[in-house]
């Protein structure tokens, strides 16, 4: 596995705010053959209960689930990989932001999808430093948030309480290369 280090300065490379749900040099057609290398890996591995998604205007490119019957650990398993930087990441439970999600995956597990990463000619990035605060120069949904709160004070709308503020969390990388735009 390429150090975290490296990994730091990989994602803020790959971070262009011009550039939000692909980047610039996007090739489509690689990044399928890419998933479905993960797929074939992931089926041969846990069978095919394997459920795969695919997103769309979003950094992340498809996921792949594995039911807990399957992982022979007792805990559900995903794996994501991002429309930039061939990054994929993994955690278990529902999803990146679930409890657990980055603490809770075997270190066998991790070894051999670093390996099935590099021959898929992916970049397997941990959870756990997806899960550092995102400070790149890309707008988040936070900025979104606090653009939306200045235009209704500006407009003198009353806050919104009782809208559900599941957003009360610093931005993450796993927002900017694993999430919807």
């Amino acid at each position: 596995m390429q150090s975290r280090d490296r990994l730091r300065t990989l994602l803020r490379v790959y971070d262009d705010p011009r550039h939000l749900d692909v980047p610039r040099d996007f090739d489509a057609e690689a990044t399928v053959r890419r998933f479905a290398r993960l797929i074939e890996a992931l089926e041969g591995r846990f069978g095919p209960s394997c459920r795969t998604s695919f997103f769309q205007d979003a950094s992340v490119h498809g996921a792949v689930r594995v039911p807990a019957e399957a992982t022979g650990h007792g805990k559900a398993l995903w794996v994501e990989l991002s429309n930039f930087g061939r990054f994929v990441t993994a955690g278990t439970g529902d999803a990146w932001d679930a409890p657990g999600a980055a603490t809770d995956l075997p270190a066998e597990y991790v070894t051999w999808l670093d390996a099935v990463c590099a021959a898929a000619g992916c970049t397997f990035v941990p959870l756990d430093l997806l899960l550092e605060p995102y400070d790149g120069p890309s707008p988040t949904w936070a900025d979104e948030d606090e653009a939306l709160a200045r235009a209704r004070e500006a407009a003198g709308e009353p806050a919104d309480d009782d809208e559900e503020d599941d957003e009360n969390r610093t931005p993450v990388w796993a927002d900017r290369y694993f999430q919807w735009v």
